[in-house]
């Protein structure tokens, strides 16, 4: 199927990249930001982690297995562009009736009925490259053509545009993403633990596991305060995964330095750190980030590499951590900190996402983990 309409990726710094629009009739600006990630899409495209971004993929082609409605991990697309080197117009995948594949099952439908903007045939790789040298930078979806008048007036439009909206670093789209009210998700009859997740835009893989292995999962806004927490007789807390800069959760610190010793608490991505900035260590903006399914992480008690699922743009420096805390994962392409340990409370923390949806699902044994601790903490 031909794209009948153009548009365009302008960069901060005046960068254009030109391509085919598919998706909503629409204009987005974000943090543009890339995946190596080869399968997953739905799942990236709904993945809090990636609020206010525009999400480029480095596969090149995108869409061949189509949409359905299981494979969401949030209830709405949470991208604010997507960009793709070719979008396949034609899926084929066994929980898609054939009848539908063109109708209802393709990206281009999925993301004109969410209303988000995504351009194809764009050079992916020529994009990546620029992001990996220059760093994530923020950009602008656009049909108005950069280049159609000769005095670059549509260009300075563009980036004014970009330049008037708010920037990435600035805003809290944890606010944007989490639950608005405590709910819980759906579990066993019998349930043997009741495990309370501080929502900071958890994904629904989290939820299905800890169901899956027993528990009463109830789901809390990521400003409830510690002593509503434990109100509730939790036998465990977990910090869940969310987008944004980490220094902007001042109230979920306070609320996990009322938690630690009192419950067992494992926090992962966004809320590992968070755990950590509550334990004194401050965190930083990486480059271009960790998101995609094929990142080595070292655990650093056994030695052993596993490669692990990613999508964060910040990172914790170990440097001013409390002593009672270690660092007990290193990523071993850049040395960054995945993982940390307290010495003498019932708490841990990853950086990468143990759920995966999409990627490995090796590192669903923390999980186990938590509830060990979970279940030691009960005797």
């Amino acid at each position: 199927m031909s794209r009948p309409r153009s548009a365009w990726l302008v960069l901060e710094d005046g960068t254009v990249f030109s391509g085919q629009a598919f998706g909503a009739v629409a204009e987005a600006s974000g943090e543009v930001v890339f995946s190596t990630s080869m399968t997953g899409y739905q799942e990236a495209l709904t993945d809090p982690s990636f609020a206010g971004q525009i999400l480029t993929m480095t596969y090149p082609l995108q869409g061949n297995y189509g949409v359905n409605q299981f494979d969401v991990e949030s209830a709405r697309v949470q991208v604010r562009g997507f960009i793709v080197r070719e979008a396949c117009d034609l899926p084929s995948h066994w929980r898609l009736p054939a009848s539908q594949a063109e109708d209802k099952g393709t990206l281009h439908r999925y993301l004109a009925d969410a209303g988000i903007p995504a351009i194809e045939g764009i050079d992916t790789r020529a994009l990546t490259r620029k992001i990996r040298s220059a760093g994530v930078m923020m950009g602008i979806i656009t049909n108005d053509d950069p280049a159609r008048s000769a005095s670059g007036h549509n260009q300075r439009n563009a980036l004014a545009r970009l330049h008037a909206a708010p920037r990435y670093d600035g805003s809290d789209f944890v606010r944007e993403v989490s639950a608005t009210e405590p709910h819980t998700w759906p579990h066993e009859n019998s349930p043997k633990h009741h495990i309370a997740v501080l929502d900071l835009g958890v994904k629904h893989n989290i939820l299905r596991i800890l169901s899956g292995l027993g528990c009463k999962v109830t789901v809390l806004p990521y400003r409830t305060t510690a002593d509503d927490i434990l109100a509730l007789q939790p036998d465990g807390v977990v910090l869940s995964p969310g987008p944004g800069d980490p220094a902007l959760l001042g109230s979920a610190v306070d609320t996990v330095n009322g938690l630690l010793g009192r419950l067992p608490i494992f926090g992962i991505c966004l809320g590992h750190q968070v755990l950590a900035r509550a334990c004194g260590a401050s965190t930083y903006k990486l480059k271009f980030g960790h998101r995609g399914a094929n990142h080595p992480v070292r655990d650093e008690a056994t030695g052993r590499v596993s490669i692990t699922a990613q999508n964060h743009g910040y990172a914790v420096d170990p440097d001013g951590l409390s002593s009672n805390i270690e660092v007990s994962h290193v990523h071993l392409n850049d040395g960054t900190c995945e993982g940390l340990r307290h010495r003498e409370l019932p708490a841990f923390t990853i950086q990468y996402h143990s759920e995966a949806s999409p990627g490995p699902q090796d590192n669903r044994y923390l999980f186990e983990r938590f509830l060990e601790l979970v279940e030691e903490a009960a005797k």
